[in-house]
């Protein structure tokens, strides 16, 4: 059972530095059975189809995420109890993971399955939806948070600010691969940052 279990997640591990160097469209079962050096048939027993592949990729992105998150804001949480600090501090320790990373963002599966959605069947859209509303609901529940202590300068729609950290993390990962400067998207972080903090923090 274990080498079943290392088999797939060697498939997957070869797929999702593909996809991310190239897409989905690009990259071919051939070369990810020859990567993995395993027959077509050992790719079929665990993914019927790429649907499939792309699919497991998702689900495992999310599960990746949340962790990563979760670790984030946790450690957060730990160095102060206030919303509007825990928020700053956990974006800071998010720019300084992204920092950390020598060669920058390797890219995310979501937005390349976004991209190349004709290509997915509904089963997969909708998991690719899911990731998103996942990080949606996420800081949603923070600036919610944040308003009950600290209400904002002005009107803020929590969930189109919450939808406005994915996107300048995605953003951030396009631009950097645009401009070959893979660290960009750190510089995002702390403008975002700034907002916020410019947003909820009283004023003297």
């Amino acid at each position: 059972m274990a080498k079943q279990t290392d088999t797939r997640t060697r498939i997957m591990d070869i797929a999702e530095a593909a996809v991310l160097s190239k897409g989905f469209d690009a990259t071919s079962i051939e070369e990810i059975v020859a990567g993995a050096e395993i027959t077509k048939g050992g790719f079929f027993y665990h993914f019927p189809d790429k649907n499939a592949l792309a699919h497991a990729l998702i689900e495992r992105h999310i599960e990746v995420e949340n962790e990563l998150f979760d670790g984030l804001w946790s450690r957060a949480r730990e160095l102060s109890d206030d919303p509007l600090h825990t928020t700053l501090i956990g974006l800071r320790l998010l720019a300084e993971l992204l920092e950390d990373m020598p060669n920058g963002h390797p890219g995310c599966i979501v937005a390349t399955a976004a991209y190349q959605d004709r290509l997915f069947d509904q089963e997969v859209r909708q998991a690719n939806r899911r990731a998103v509303l996942a990080w949606r609901r996420r800081f949603q529940d923070v600036f919610d948070e944040l308003c009950a202590t600290y209400p904002p300068r002005d009107d803020v729609d929590t969930e189109a600010l919450a939808d406005m950290i994915g996107t300048v993390i995605e953003g951030g990962i396009v631009m950097g691969k645009a401009l070959g400067e893979p660290h960009m998207i750190v510089g995002q972080i702390l403008l975002l940052r700034q907002f916020i903090r410019q947003t909820f923090e009283p004023r003297l």
